[in-house]
């Protein structure tokens, strides 16, 4: 069996450790992208007799967008930018 405890820390109102065996490491990086586990003092991976600390690998996944090279259309990127720019110039 393999479960996931994720520790968050409410400050002076205390802690709260959310233990759930049906949430898969993909769910707990979805859980944090979106900022529904804020705080997080720690994620721990229990599997069979072992304790894992994955905290910052968690916590890198959820933060990090994976987009190829490739998928970046630079052109378009100054292209957008130059226009906002116009957007506030005075006329």
């Amino acid at each position: 069996m393999q479960y996931f405890v994720v520790m968050i820390d409410y400050g002076r109102r205390g802690r709260e450790a959310i233990v759930d065996p049906e949430i898969t490491r993909r769910e707990v990086i979805s859980r944090v992208a979106s900022g529904e586990y804020r705080n997080v003092s720690f994620i721990h991976e229990i599997a069979e007799n072992s304790v894992e600390d994955v905290t910052e690998a968690i916590l890198t996944e959820a933060a990090l967008p994976r987009i190829s090279p490739e998928d970046i259309d630079l052109q378009a990127a100054s292209l957008d930018h130059a226009r906002d720019l116009r957007k506030h110039e005075r006329t």
